[in-house]
């Protein structure tokens, strides 16, 4: 298969790990006989420094010539207190792509059990797909602040058919798991969830073999705590699907571990859902298992399964291992972000190869004999 993928590294950590991702594709490529191209654009800070804009339209450009998009991480802190931010850049890529749905699994490795904050038996075998809005919702809306400013507002609003394209996704989903959806909303406050719910209940009557159930957004906040093996798919709208994913990146041990994808109707961009880190920049301390397993999910997009699980078991073979970053706990300073993409793209091109010498991650050398 031939694979044109634009590569938007962005700011803070973001190159050093696509750097990573691009270690596990190029492996993958050469294993299997694949060719994929990769092509850079700037976005955020770097591109609001060159160009001005935080998503120019040669990036745009490059993204709509492309088969699939690989993200690295956006914000800087410098423009914190500027008119024109980062993470508008990423708002209008989301939008300007059509990308409307999130996709973000949320996996516990048996291996790192004991590196989370919630006690083993209440996350080991935990899997969950979250399922986010991610074109609407207040973070579209219209934004309003006074000529004093002392009073601000922000509009969340929703369509019917916002809601039925990622709906028939997460059920569509839930069918090739443990058929099951959650629909996590606030249909006691707002009329924004209560549109959610009468819309989501209709369409559920398509999948008949799938159970619905619903939970409001602080409940579930707390239930993910308490009993997260209860989730199979959980679907939402878009500001709660940015709080609720990010509190189950805890299951993992670190955020560093979650990867995500981002799908439209013609568009697909693949990014870990870790920010731009910036005080971790160029210090070779950042955790690329999030941009390798999105890598991963582009694969999967493209239907390739098999390349897919090779990069999946060539993850949980470097968390067993102890090949990772600080983020984990595990200290050993010699293995740097670099030298955990080292270890998975040979891991890639020796699968069956059981030597996998941890000494040599220390002295610079591959990981193979």
């Amino acid at each position: 298969m031939k694979l044109n993928i634009a590569v938007l590294a962005g700011d803070g950590i973001g190159p050093e790990v696509s750097d990573q991702a691009i270690k596990a594709l190029d492996a993958i490529a050469l294993e299997f006989d694949h060719k994929f191209s990769f092509n850079y654009a700037k976005v955020g800070g770097a591109a609001i420094d060159e160009y001005g804009d935080p998503f120019p339209q040669e990036t745009l450009e490059l993204c709509k010539t492309s088969d699939a998009i690989l993200f690295g991480a956006i914000g800087d802190p410098k423009y914190d207190d500027a008119e024109i931010r980062p993470e508008q850049g990423l708002l209008k890529m989301r939008k300007e792509l059509g990308l409307f749905a999130n996709i973000r699994p949320v996996k516990a490795f048996d291996s790192l059990l004991d590196k989370s904050p919630l006690k083993a038996h209440l996350i080991k075998d935990v899997d969950i797909s979250i399922y986010r809005e991610l074109t609407g919702g207040i973070y579209f809306g219209k934004k309003e602040v006074s000529q004093d400013g002392n009073y601000a507002s922000d509009l969340c609003e929703y369509s019917k058919k916002e809601i039925e394209r990622l709906a028939h996704l997460a059920f569509k989903a839930a069918k090739t798991r443990r058929q099951k959806v959650t629909l996590i909303d606030k249909a006691n406050v707002l009329e924004t969830s209560r549109l959610w719910r009468r819309t989501v209940t209709e369409l559920s009557k398509a999948y008949p073999e799938v159970k619905l159930e619903y939970l409001y957004v602080d409940n579930a906040a707390m239930q993910m705590i308490l009993n997260p093996k209860q989730f199979d798919v959980i679907l939402t709208e878009n500001m709660f699907g940015d709080i609720i994913s990010d509190e189950a990146s805890v299951i993992g041990g670190s955020i560093g571990l979650i990867p995500s994808a981002s799908i439209g109707d013609k568009y697909a961009l693949f990014e870990p859902i870790h920010g731009s880190y910036p005080e971790a920049t160029r210090k070779g301390i950042a955790n690329p298992i999030a941009a390798i397993l999105s890598a991963a999910m582009l694969l999967e997009h493209f239907g390739l399964f098999d390349e897919a699980e090779i990069i999946n078991y060539a993850v949980e073979k470097s968390l067993k291992l102890g090949i990772t970053t600080p983020d984990l706990g595990i200290k050993h300073e010699e293995i740097s972000t670099s030298k955990v993409g080292d270890f998975i793209a040979d891991f890639i091109s020796n699968p069956t190869d059981s030597n996998h010498n941890f000494i040599n991650i220390h002295i610079g050398q591959s990981t193979i004999i």
